[in-house]
This record gives C-alpha cells, sequence and structure tokens, in this order.
C-alpha cells in the first residue's frame, strides 16, 4: 500500500540527484547565480533554472511564464511566485528544478554569501556555467 512504485523512484532520483548536485557546488552555483544577477541587472524577472532534459543545462524561467503556467495548473504554484518575490540574491541562491514534466525549487543560503563567492571564484560567468554544466551531465543521470 505505501510501496514506491518504478514511477515515483524515478521522481525521486532526479530530485536526489539534484539535491546532491547542489550540495556538491553550492559556492560555484552561488558565484553563478550572483555573477548572472549582476550582468543581468536587478531589474530582470527571470530566475534562474536547471533544465534536465535531454540533457542538464541551465535555462532562464521568466517571471510571466511561472505566472501562466500557475495559471493553468489553477494556482498550486502560488506558494513559488512568493518565494519568488521575497528573494534576495545577494543572500541566497533560488533555482528552478525542471524533470520528468515536474518543478522542485532549490534555495540556500550560502556561506559566504553569493557576492563573495563570486569573487572568490574569480573567473567569469561563462567559464561557471561551462564548467557547471559539465558537472551536471558527471553527476545527474536522468
Amino acid at each position: 500500500m505505501f510501496g514506491t512504485t518504478q514511477s515515483d523512484r524515478g521522481e525521486h532520483s532526479w530530485r536526489s540527484q539534484l539535491n546532491e548536485f547542489v550540495k556538491a557546488n553550492q559556492q560555484e552555483l552561488a558565484a553563478l547565480a550572483w555573477g548572472l544577477f549582476v550582468q543581468r541587472g536587478e531589474s530582470d524577472n527571470n530566475t534562474l533554472g536547471i533544465d534536465l532534459e535531454p540533457k542538464p543545462h541551465f535555462i532562464y524561467c521568466a517571471r510571466p511564464a511561472i505566472e501562466a503556467l500557475n495559471h493553468k495548473v489553477d494556482n498550486q504554484l502560488q506558494e513559488i511566485l512568493g518565494i519568488l518575490d521575497a528573494h534576495n540574491p545577494k543572500q541566497e541562491v533560488l533555482l528552478i528544478g525542471i524533470g520528468n514534466a515536474q518543478i522542485k525549487l532549490v534555495q540556500f543560503e550560502p556561506e559566504p554569501p553569493p557576492p563573495i563567492c563570486f569573487e572568490q571564484v574569480a573567473t567569469d560567468v561563462n567559464t561557471l556555467l561551462e564548467r557547471l554544466e559539465q558537472r551536471m551531465c558527471e553527476q545527474i543521470k536522468c
């Protein structure tokens, strides 16, 4: 009755793999998030996302697209919209994971904060993107 179906294990698997990837790469993800935030400007309505298909890669999730999806799913994403509104990129990292036609919100507060992570990584945004996407391809098997 309470067993896990094959479908549940597949859904859990991508989520677990994403969690492990985030844990292993917190500082560089924080540096990337901050670098992209600075590069795109504070008025940008996009949230960084990780799309796992066809292979793991970074994307931008536009606020209007998230709102439209929320409307299509009878406001089941309302809480996510509230988290997006309260997001402070100077202190925390917010990512939207997309896999198996589902989404997962990833939020963490790195130590040190994202601006300092970016300084410590001492590389450009494009290099960080390439490095992290390569690691995702190695670590996340979807």
